[in-house]
């Protein structure tokens, strides 16, 4: 009897069917499947490897291409030594380098229809290499501004002092240097020795772009002066490499705190129905992204109870002085001032209290905050105000910005 020609045909494509589902089978244990449904998705491929730094030849390196795109139905294609050949395939492969050298890592990703690949050189050193140990000296200056002993042993933590301010100049402006230094550093052993010193000054930004924000150069060198550093905190990091080609870093915070006096002058007095005001200007920061943030600022004012010229003026029936600290900030906003202060409370500080009143504004860093309930940092303002009909004296005024 004569095969029908539709069994035939059955017949015939069976053992085409058959070698198709073992090429497919043969295939699931090496790349993943495309889904079509992510065919529209934009392809990139991104990777990272641990350790990161200091690999010695011998040593095993984890892949990870998880962060590509999109995240399912694509292929991974790892080329390790740059030739252009597949040497791995998966999400997260692993390898490892007999010799020291530069290898140069591609990562191919690919949904079926589009590909995109990135690469990235690795330092691989010796199998006996030792890394540096960075180590940045810690100091503090000897007395803060009221010439009261500092107790740090940990941290940069200097003051700038301007005890002698004149009132042609309101404004804190004033700079310091810092000096970083990395001379404790040693190189790993007697054979190495330390080729690099590079320093960091702002641990929050990125500046070369290569992924790592603690590791741009701003300083090179052992030791070296960070000049015109303003009031603020700040993190400073030290990244060393040696003549093996590993690497070590430290951290340290360094705090720049501020005092300004003004002495012996005089305000004048509400003759015109407002207040006599004298403004000092201060720039205060609280930066939580950057690890800048202010602890406090203090205004501190004295001056005399009874004013020397104040019985010789038409209308001063009362010579009790009162002067009062306001704080404003650049919104023009005021956010705290002293005048529920009782004159018989007014002895704060070394105040000789026979004689002077004494009057301090503290502002908390929660004030400094961005919400709602806060009034921000910025470029703020100490006023004094006069409510009195004279003139008054003022023995002192001192602005103090606390960072440590």
């Amino acid at each position: 009897m004569k095969t029908p020609a539709s069994e035939h045909m059955k017949s015939a494509s069976m053992p085409v069917l058959l070698t198709f589902v073992m090429v497919i089978s043969s295939l699931a244990g090496c790349t993943a499947i495309v889904d079509d449904s992510n065919s529209n998705d934009e392809v990139f491929a991104v990777f990272n490897y641990t350790p990161s730094t200091n690999i010695r030849a011998g040593d095993i390196i984890a892949f990870d291409g998880s962060s590509s795109t999109p995240s399912n139905g694509v292929t991974y294609r790892w080329d390790f030594d740059g030739d252009g050949s597949i040497d791995e395939t998966g999400r997260s492969p692993i390898w490892h380098y007999d010799l020291a050298g530069e290898k140069t890592i591609q990562l191919t990703v690919s949904d079926g229809s589009k590909s995109h690949s990135s690469s990235k050189t690795l330092t691989i050193v010796e199998a006996t290499a030792q890394p540096p140990d960075a180590i940045i000296a810690q100091y503090a200056d000897d007395e803060d501004c009221s010439n009261e002993d500092l107790d740090e042993d940990k941290y940069i933590v200097l003051w700038i002092c301007e005890m002698d301010k004149s009132m042609t100049d309101r404004s804190i402006t004033a700079t310091t240097t810092v000096t970083l230094d990395a001379s404790d550093s040693t190189a790993g052993d007697s054979s190495q020795y330390i080729t690099e010193w590079n320093w960091d000054l702002d641990s929050s930004t990125d500046k070369d772009n290569d992924g790592d924000s603690t590791n741009d150069v701003d300083f090179s060198g052992e030791v070296v002066d960070w000049s015109n550093v303003v009031p603020g905190e700040y993190e400073v990091n030290l990244n060393l490499l040696n003549s093996a080609g590993m690497t070590d870093s430290a951290l340290v915070k360094v705090y720049v705190n501020y005092a300004g006096q003004w002495s012996d002058f005089e305000i004048g007095g509400n003759t015109s129905g407002n207040a006599q005001t004298l403004d000092f200007d201060m720039n205060i920061v609280y930066d939580k992204d950057q690890g800048n943030t202010i602890r406090k600022a203090v205004g501190e004012l004295t001056y005399p109870q009874i004013d020397d010229d104040c019985s010789t003026l038409p209308g001063a029936t009362n010579c009790r002085a009162k002067l009062d600290i306001y704080a404003i900030n650049e919104e023009d906003e005021e956010a705290s001032n002293t005048t529920g202060k009782a004159l018989d409370q007014r002895t704060e500080g070394d105040c000789d209290e026979d004689n002077n009143d004494c009057v301090h504004l503290p502002l908390s860093s929660y004030m400094f905050t961005d919400t709602e309930s806060t009034y921000g940092d910025g470029e703020w303002v100490f006023q004094i105000r006069n409510e009195k009909v004279n003139d008054l004296q003022v023995e002192s005024f001192i602005i103090r910005l606390h960072y440590r």
